[in-house]
């Protein structure tokens, strides 16, 4: 069994992560359509024999992607996150990591433009559903009561996915990383996300 998992070069045999990542790639570099077996093989330097070992066609290997994807850019983050005390720091370093994240690789945006791509729907609805329920609880361990806290996060994530679009594509109409002036931005925007409302003052 042990002699089966090497590959007849000496190489260890590809995995399925090893796929998945590779698919990731050609996602980011062409969307969905990009994801091809004999391109993928020829950049993995492998054959599609490697690929049959793991999928039973295209479609479970654009499903392995997208649920690799799921865990590195949503569960991966909100573990990393959940390790600061703070809720009002975590939502800073949060928001800070994912825009610069998201502005840095293409991936998300490439998903996005394909997303009406049946399995780009279903990963696009179960990451968004869960990003914002998250920072939803995370605006409610500031204060805010239930429904104000999920419209909260709400905006902050579509603030997020805007910063994201016009990273790419209209990456001039941003302040510039240079000074500060870019984290400067952010934390702005965050501090009016996160401050309460001044209660009016009683009538005399």
């Amino acid at each position: 069994m042990a002699q089966r998992q090497q590959r007849q070069d000496g190489k260890a045999r590809l995995t399925a992560q090893d796929w998945a990542d590779a698919a990731l790639a050609a996602i980011r570099e062409g969307g969905v359509a990009a994801v091809a077996v004999e391109p993928l093989a020829a950049r993995l330097g492998t054959t599609k024999g490697s690929f049959y070992w793991h999928f039973a066609n295209r479609d479970a290997l654009v499903e392995a992607a997208l649920d690799r994807w799921e865990q590195i850019s949503t569960e991966g983050t909100i573990s990393e996150a959940e390790a600061e005390p703070d809720p009002a720091e975590r939502i800073r370093r949060l928001f800070a990591e994912a825009v610069a994240s998201a502005t840095a690789d293409p991936l998300e945006v490439a998903l996005l433009a394909t997303a009406t791509h049946p399995q780009v729907a279903a990963a696009m609805r179960r990451v968004t559903e869960r990003r914002v329920a998250y920072l939803g609880r995370l605006f409610a361990g500031l204060g805010f009561p239930e429904p104000e806290a999920r419209r909260r996060g709400l905006i902050a994530y579509t603030v997020y996915l805007g910063h994201a679009q016009l990273g790419h594509a209209v990456p001039s109409v941003l302040p510039p990383e240079e000074g500060g002036e870019f984290r400067a931005y952010l934390g702005e925007a965050l501090e009016a996300l996160m401050t309460r409302p001044t209660p009016p003052p009683a009538d005399w």
